[in-house]
């Protein structure tokens, strides 16, 4: 099943195999794309991953959460993007853009000194407050995002994807655990979700109804009854089809939790998929596509998750860092990534293997 075509709200991808957003450290410091980008989005491509999604963009300057990351706030990146996406093209994959706000894991900066969320409650990662957002930001998120919507396909990609993962600004207001309001924006999973279907909403009447709009979410937090986790996660998922999400990638984890995504060690099969039940939950709940991604090596592993109905398409990023032709090596036989998840690939002179 990995090398079988599969169409996700008319969009054809060649393959299973999905190229997950990590954060690239090769953009200029005010968000542009570089060409260096280019050349790895274009080395996967040669070497036939079917969905490419890029390094996490950012829709406001003021949600910006790391150094040399990509940008989106500005129709100036439509042409540097426009160039990207034309190399990609040259092969059979498609491209998604990854789009973002930091919340409260955005910069603290002399411009921006104060972090946004949906409530003030700490990050005890960073031991930052910050501010609970009002209707006044929370309008002027929807329209940053569904304006990058609009840039993406104005750059010629094929879809755009919502970062809804990880702690992020839209992650936060989906999790109980960051998400403690009691207007129209918290409680329900309804009311934690609207800012969501705002977005896509708001983007449609910008892009129509052909370009696609995916979704990586949180699955969990990492803290269990404190905040998003099953099988409240199975709701979530399915609000974000009745918005209009075509795909979803299912990842988990804040920064916060500790080593909950990007797990280290992945060593043995069992160690691989470490998402894997969440998924299958959520691909029972919901009918559009659903993508693992989590620690998935060797190639069984991920013909099993096809197999066994957790999921539709299989993400993975670091072996691919290490390995971009493993796409082709599998078709020809290799059976395991190289990768040893040690994660020295997370290099802020720019992403590399470094094993």
């Amino acid at each position: 099943m990995l090398f079988e075509p599969i169409e996700i709200a008319g969009l054809h991808i060649p393959n299973r195999f999905v190229r997950s957003a990590t954060h690239e450290w090769l953009a200029g410091e005010d968000g542009t794309p570089t060409p260096a980008i280019g050349d790895m989005y274009e080395e996967l491509a040669k070497y036939d991953v079917g969905l490419i999604i890029s390094g996490y963009s950012y829709v406001n300057p003021a949600g910006k959460s790391s150094q040399r990351q990509q940008g989106i706030y500005d129709d100036r990146f439509i042409g540097p993007y426009r160039q990207i996406t034309e190399r990609v093209h040259k092969y059979g994959s498609k491209i998604a853009l990854q789009i973002v706000h930091g919340g409260r894991q955005a910069l603290v900066t002399p411009e921006y000194p104060q972090t946004l969320a949906p409530s003030a409650v700490k990050d005890s990662s960073s031991g930052i407050t910050p501010q609970a957002m009002t209707k006044e930001h929370i309008q002027q998120t929807i329209e940053d995002f569904a304006q990058a919507v609009r840039r993406a396909q104005a750059a010629g990609f094929d879809a755009a994807q919502l970062h809804i993962a990880h702690g992020f600004l839209l992650s936060s207001f989906i999790s109980p655990y960051t998400n403690q309001r009691n207007d129209e924006w918290g409680g329900s999973v309804e009311n934690r979700t609207h800012i969501i279907v705002d977005i896509i909403r708001r983007a449609r009447e910008m892009v129509g109804w052909d370009f696609p709009i995916m979704a990586k979410m949180n699955a969990t937090d990492g803290f269990g009854d404190r905040g998003l986790d099953a099988p409240e996660c199975v709701d979530v998922a399915a609000a974000l089809e009745s918005a209009g999400v075509c795909a979803i990638e299912v990842s988990g984890g804040i920064f916060e939790a500790g080593e909950v995504m990007s797990r280290p060690g992945i060593n043995s099969p069992e160690k691989e998929a470490y998402f894997r039940e969440y998924a299958r939950m959520i691909k029972q709940g919901v009918s559009i596509p659903v993508i693992l991604v989590g620690g998935l090596r060797s190639r069984a592993v991920m013909e099993e998750m096809l197999a066994s109905g957790c999921a539709d398409m299989v993400s993975l990023c670091r072996p691919l860092i290490r390995e971009p032709d493993l796409v082709v090596k599998f078709r020809e036989g290799v059976q395991e990534a190289e990768c040893t998840s040690c994660n020295g690939c997370f290099d802020e002179g720019g992403v590399r293997c470094n094993f």
